[in-house]
Formats: C-alpha cells, sequence, structure tokens
C-alpha cells in the first residue's frame, strides 16, 4: 500500500514512529511544509514548499494552504497514493483539494485539538470530518466530539496513540535522585493558559499538602518556568520543586524511571503520551479524568483518575501510593503491562492499516 501522511504543521510526537512501524511493510511517504525528521527503511520525507520554512500559528498559516495543497496535488498527480492520512484541520484542508479529481481516499486525525464556537476554523473543522471517509478518533471523548460536529458515527475509528515499548520499558537506566519521594509533572505551554491547562499548578498545589515529596515539572520556557517559580513560592515549596525546563524525548525514559509516580492533572487531555509512557516504564500515574486517560488509566488498578484542578483530593490519592510500597509496584506493573499490550506502536499501526483497508474497499 502507497500511504501518504500529511501534516501542514509540525508532526505530533508518535506520529514519525507510527510511519516507520507502518514503513515496515508498506511504502510511506510523509508530507510537510517544514522538512523535519529523518527518512528510514520505508518512509520518506517531501517537503512541500508553502510560506516560510518556520512553524506558524494558524492564522499566519492560512494564507500558505493553497500553496501547500498545490505541490501536494502535483506530487500526486505523477506518483497516485492509495491513501491519505491528514493531521489536523490545516492538513486535511490541503489534503481534501490537493487529490480533487484522484479518487483517493482521505482519512482524517483532528489529535483532539478542536475550536468551539462558530468560528471560521470550526466550520472548515466539521466539513473535513463530513467530507474525509474515515476520521480517526484518540479515545472515546473525541469520536463523542466528532458525532458532535455531525460526523457520521459510521465513518469514525478510535486508535489510541502509541508509544515505543522497547524504549520504554520498566527495565533500564534512571536518573538519579535524592531521599525524598519523587513526583513527576511533564509538559508545559508557555503563555498562562497554556500553563494552567497543564495541570502543572494543581501539582504544585497537591505538593503542599506532602511535605516529604519533591516534584520535578519537564517542560516549559524561561517565562513559563518563572510563573511557576512565583506559584511555587506562594505555596511555600519552592525548595522542594525543581523545573527542569525542556528535556529531549530520547531521555525521557530515565526521567520517568527516576520517579516514584508521575502526574498528568491537565484538564484536556487530547492523546495522553505522557500518562503512557510512564506507565509502559513501570510507573502508576495520578492523572486527570477527562480525555484519553478515560482509557488509557484503569481507577484503582494502573494509577488513579482525579476530577482536574483538585489539588487537596489529588494530595491525598498521592499520599496513598506514597505510604503503600505494595499498592505502588503492583499498580507499576499493572500499568507496563497494559501499555504494553494496548498501546504499542505494533498493535497501533496494525490498527491503522485496517482502518485503511476498510477505507479502501
Amino acid at each position: 500500500m502507497n500511504i501518504a501522511i500529511v501534516s501542514a504543521q509540525a508532526l505530533t510526537s508518535d506520529t514519525p514512529a507510527i510511519a516507520r512501524e507502518l514503513g515496515r511493510g508498506h511504502r510511506v511517504t510523509v508530507y510537510t511544509r517544514s522538512a523535519t525528521g529523518q527518512p528510514s527503511k520505508g518512509v520518506s520525507i517531501e517537503q512541500v514548499a508553502a510560506g516560510p520554512d518556520i512553524e506558524l500559528s494558524e492564522s499566519d498559516l492560512l494564507p500558505y494552504l493553497s500553496d501547500f495543497s498545490a505541490g501536494l496535488m502535483r506530487r500526486w498527480r505523477r506518483d497516485r497514493p492509495d491513501i491519505i492520512h491528514a493531521h489536523s484541520w490545516a492538513g486535511g484542508l490541503a489534503a481534501i483539494a490537493g487529490s480533487e479529481g484522484l479518487g483517493v481516499p482521505v482519512t482524517q486525525t483532528f489529535h483532539g485539538h478542536f475550536h468551539g464556537g462558530q468560528t471560521p476554523v470550526r466550520r472548515l473543522e466539521c466539513a473535513i470530518g463530513r467530507h474525509a471517509r474515515a476520521v480517526i478518533a484518540s479515545c472515546a471523548d473525541e469520536e463523542s466530539e466528532l458525532i458532535r460536529m455531525g460526523v457520521p458515527r459510521r465513518n469514525i475509528a478510535v486508535v489510541p496513540s502509541g508509544i515505543d515499548v522497547e524504549r520504554f520499558r520498566r527495565q533500564g537506566p534512571a536518573f538519579p535522585r535524592g531521599e525524598r519521594p519523587r513526583l513527576l509533572h511533564v509538559g508545559l505551554g508557555s503563555d498562562p493558559g497554556e500553563i494552567a491547562a497543564s495541570g502543572a499548578a494543581t501539582a504544585i498545589g497537591a505538593l503542599a499538602a506532602i511535605p516529604e515529596a519533591e516534584l520535578v515539572i519537564a517542560g516549559g520556557d524561561d517565562l513559563s518556568i518563572e510563573r511557576l517559580r512565583v506559584i511555587a513560592r506562594d505555596h511555600a515549596v519552592g525548595d522542594r520543586v525543581e523545573l527542569l525546563g525542556p528535556v529531549p524525548h530520547t531521555a525521557m525514559p530515565k526521567l520517568m524511571r527516576s520517579a516514584d509516580m508521575v502526574l498528568s492533572l491537565a484538564p484536556t487531555v487530547p492523546t495522553g503520551l505522557a500518562a503512557l509512557e510512564a506507565m509502559a516504564c513501570g510507573i502508576p500515574v495520578v492523572a486527570s479524568a477527562v480525555g484519553a486517560h478515560l482509557d488509557s488509566v484503569v481507577d484503582g488498578v494502573t494509577g488513579f483518575l482525579m476530577r482536574p484542578g483538585r489539588p487537596a483530593e489529588t494530595a491525598v490519592r498521592i499520599r496513598e501510593l506514597l505510604g503503600d510500597v505494595t499498592l505502588r509496584t503492583a499498580m507499576g506493573y499493572a500499568a507496563a503491562d497494559r501499555a504494553r499490550s494496548r498501546y504499542s506502536l505494533e498493535r497501533i499501526s496494525m490498527e491503522l492499516l485496517r482502518v485503511y483497508e476498510r477505507t479502501c474497499a
């Protein structure tokens, strides 16, 4: 099968890995405005020039989508794919326009990022969802949103994000740590809204009720880190919060294995990759009971699910785990088993292939 993957913006972290897995038995081409990533066996990366070769915001990207779709059309008329998999509304818009007249089915993934109200982009998302032959949701919560957008239920397939269970695994080196129990929070945006949306402030609030523990926060830029320092000082926990800033994805397994548990407390969770990667490392998670977490985290078995924005309630669950090494160990084993059996790249790529084959039939 000749598979075309289209993204007008940066690919999500799991997409290149899934492309490599698909490329083991099929021909895969990733089409992007900015040629990021490295080609591998079975996978090639083609840059389609459209606007400046930098990451653009949605509002800045829109004027260049016609150039992007025209470039796709020229390539696909020379080398027609069997299936097109578009990512985000911008990739979907370009893929639909670029495949016009070719008779190639388009599948679409929004990654749980939808616009509210009756904005122009929201209307585009609804139109793309109805036009695509299949829409791939990452979790049941996203499936419900797609149905509310008017996408026929029969056209929706739920295929979660995949993780590299050979890199993220229980066995392996861990970063050094002190004597304090370690909590780890992963992921942080740079503006105030993203700080709140990441759940990091909730994690700091919970730490105030756990005086024996330390909190390590990975992610963010200088501005967001400084804002979190202020929040930590306000909660009188500044000496127990370590702000690492950006951490390379290759270093995340070592960092996760150094923690007693991983916190993933955001109020919206499209993919839940941080929690999945922690689970694969055999680390129990305390996660917000929203989005992809509702599918991946088995409450009381692989971790605990919490109402978002409730630091006091979250602290109670963290103390319960810290105080019971048997429970923590059992949850870690169960988490690793679930991640490996349900969310491996091999399994997720097979599920995607089944969607492609049904769509092409």
